[in-house]
């Protein structure tokens, strides 16, 4: 069974003046983008897209909020099909891959860009980001659950996101695979290795060897 994604990114204006943007702070970097730019990549008169956004700190939020609330949604989505526990993360592993291979740009843009934010802006986007960990992390330890006995599904959940996150530094699509391709590729590389990790037994401190004195 295949969760449905969102539905397509809407059309209207401010996320058509968004696409643009993400793509110029994508190659360009946040920092380096000016207004300028993105009125000219929008097709609009700099008057123009400030009747849309206030300044580029709110197309930045729009940006990474919009797209790390596609990401709740995709969680939110395989919660609700009460999957096995062996079917969870495989099935939010390939959700999120088919996302990623739509909004390359946004998912740039939320990895390196969240840190210009404002303080606020930038606590309501990361609890977000929380929210989706959580679920992973809670896939994870529903397929091994000594592994949230030892503390070590939220460490090894970070694991995953480093893997799929910084995909796009060196994956490119129009070359032998596609990213339907790698889906299944890096669930199994990722589920496997949980099936044959060996949990080590904590080793004893001296203050514990001390209590038991």
């Amino acid at each position: 069974m295949t969760v449905d994604l969102p539905s397509p990114r809407p059309g209207d204006q401010r996320s058509l003046i968004a696409r643009s943007a993400a793509e110029l702070f994508a190659r360009k970097g946040y920092a380096a983008t000016s207004m300028n730019e993105i009125a000219e990549a929008s097709h609009l008169s700099k008057p123009g897209l400030y009747h849309h956004f206030k300044d580029k700190a709110e197309v930045l939020l729009h940006i990474a909020d919009g797209h790390v609330s596609r990401l709740v949604d995709i969680v939110t989505g395989v919660e609700a099909l009460d999957l096995a526990a062996e079917q969870r993360l495989p099935e939010l592993i390939e959700a999120f891959m088919r996302e990623y291979a739509e909004a390359q740009n946004e998912h740039r843009v939320l990895t390196e860009d969240v840190r210009f934010l404002a303080p606020e802006a930038q606590a309501r986007v990361l609890d977000k980001e929380r929210t989706v960990v959580q679920v992973f992390a809670d896939a994870i330890a529903a397929t091994r659950p000594d592994l949230h006995d030892a503390q070590l599904h939220k460490l090894l959940t970070m694991f995953l996101f480093g893997m799929l996150n910084w995909m796009f530094t060196w994956f490119r699509p129009g070359g032998r695979f596609t990213y339907e391709e790698m889906a299944p590729i890096a669930t199994q590389l990722f589920v496997n290795g949980i099936s044959g990790l060996e949990i080590a037994p904590k080793k004893k401190t001296e203050a514990t060897r001390g209590k038991r004195r």
